[in-house]
């Protein structure tokens, strides 16, 4: 197989480290502790399997040919991002410690599964990045399902080093004059981001 390798991984290196909606999700949790963010990536984790799964399977492909289906997940996806926004914008506005009590183990996964599995612009990634890097002479679902996985593991990757260090800002984030700045900006990035899933 003569698969594009460095070409698939420089663009997905860029897809990566772009801030998203997971991005917003994880950090946003990691600084209230690094348990809080491990738990929201392993879900956002999760997701990604599930979308890649999808992908090599070819099923991703049959949703977005489809503008009803594609147009459904989008407005399921951008009403989550737009409840998660809110929801942080009302914690912005309670104020209190930035180490609220803290959700259950369950839900900062289902939060963290829920937000990748609905947001179309991961499934459109695998489905317009994985095809480009394969070999046409050679088997198809061989090749997708190796670079799907090579996607989640980068993506794993860039999570285990993002948790921690956001974990460290803890601190300086707990201050009373910078945590409400700091929620209401990840609460107005949600939104954004639940506008811009509508938009595309």
């Amino acid at each position: 197989m003569h698969i594009a390798w460095t070409s698939f991984l420089l663009a997905l290196v860029v897809i990566t480290v772009v801030p998203g909606p997971d991005f917003v999700l994880i950090t946003g949790n990691a600084v209230r502790g690094v348990r809080h963010g491990a738990l929201t990536a392993a879900g956002v984790v999760t997701g990604l399997l599930v979308h890649a799964l999808l992908a090599t399977l070819g099923l991703s492909a049959l949703v977005a040919a489809a503008p009803a289906a594609l147009l459904a997940v989008k407005a399921v996806g951008a009403l989550y991002l737009a409840h998660l926004g809110v929801a942080t914008l009302r914690a912005a506005r309670r104020g209190g410690p930035i180490r609220q009590a803290p959700k259950s183990d369950r839900s900062l996964f289902l939060r963290g599964v829920l937000c990748d599995l609905l947001n179309p612009k991961v499934m459109l990634t695998f489905l317009s990045l994985v095809p480009q890097a394969m070999d046409p002479a050679s088997p198809p679902l061989p090749q997708a399902a190796l670079l799907s996985a090579v996607a989640v593991g980068v993506f794993a990757c860039f999570w285990a080093v993002v948790v921690p260090l956001a974990g460290r800002l803890a601190a300086l984030l707990s201050r009373p004059r910078v945590r409400p700045v700091f929620e209401r900006l990840c609460g107005a990035a949600l939104i954004g981001m639940a506008a811009s899933v509508l938009a595309a």
